[in-house]
């Protein structure tokens, strides 16, 4: 066999390894959603009525707001997502089952690998606990089949970014409760951009960063994708910006990798 071949056949095991977890600590799905879910709820029945009349909506706006708020909670779950694969790849070190694997005749590329992929269904499953209770609570998109498959595809392309950034970030820490600590700031950036309040009605600096920053053209994709409403840039900002946060994550996750010594 060839070593890509050999990659990608350890790259399988370590993903069916991951997946494995997942199903054995469910939990660990549910608080990817646990916590966005809660948000909706709060934002949509307690806020949603003023928030969605500030939106131009009329009759309080709830249903409105929910409409607008939904793509950030999505952002949202994703960043939480982000803090479980790091708190798990940091588990692997602490442990020492990464010393097992060095001593093995695995491909290195191959640990990192399975855990980007196990993060990202893992990822994807919570999202779509997320979307049900959104749809519960009266959430009605006018997406057909293909934008629905922009949609599923923009959020894996985000999943596999923040994933590689998160596994980076658990390599770098030296403790399980420094990974969890570590991407606890990239679940702010929802809230400083346009998951839940239009940037236009910033102060002027906050605004700038508001749309200068990953999440908001993300965020503006997907609620366009969802609801109709004009994408613009947008989606060609969320490839860059996904692109580039793969990228970083991949090569600091790599040098973590190889030059810090398992626990």
């Amino acid at each position: 066999m060839t070593a890509l071949a050999l990659t990608l056949s350890d790259s399988r095991t370590m993903l069916r390894r991951n997946l494995k977890r997942a199903v054995r600590y469910p939990g660990l799905t549910v608080i990817v959603a646990a916590m966005p879910i809660v948000f909706l709820l709060l934002f949509v029945y307690v806020f949603g009525g003023t928030l969605g009349a500030g939106l131009g909506a009329p009759s309080g706006g709830r249903a409105e707001y929910l409409a607008y708020v939904v793509p950030g909670i999505l952002v949202l779950a994703m960043t939480g997502g982000a803090q479980g694969t790091a708190i798990g790849i940091a588990m692997d070190m602490t442990e020492g089952i990464i010393a097992r694997f060095r001593t093995m005749s695995i491909a290195r590329a191959a640990v990192l690998t399975g855990h980007v992929i196990g993060a990202v269904v893992q990822t994807m499953v919570g999202l779509a606990l997320v979307l049900a209770v959104a749809l519960l609570v009266g959430f009605r998109p006018s997406a057909d089949a293909l934008e629905w498959l922009a949609v599923i595809g923009v959020l894996a392309m985000t999943g596999f970014a923040l994933s590689w950034l998160s596994v980076a970030m658990g390599l770098h820490t030296k403790t399980v409760e420094a990974a969890s600590n570590l991407p606890m700031p990239l679940m702010l950036l929802p809230f400083f951009g346009s998951g839940f309040v239009p940037v236009d009605s910033m102060p002027a600096g906050l605004r700038w960063f508001a749309e200068h920053q990953p999440f908001t053209p993300l965020i503006e994709t997907l609620r366009g994708l969802l609801t109709g409403t004009a994408i613009g840039s947008s989606g060609l900002l969320s490839i860059g910006w996904c692109a580039a946060i793969a990228l970083v994550g991949y090569v600091w996750a790599r040098r973590n990798y190889e030059r810090r010594p398992a626990r």
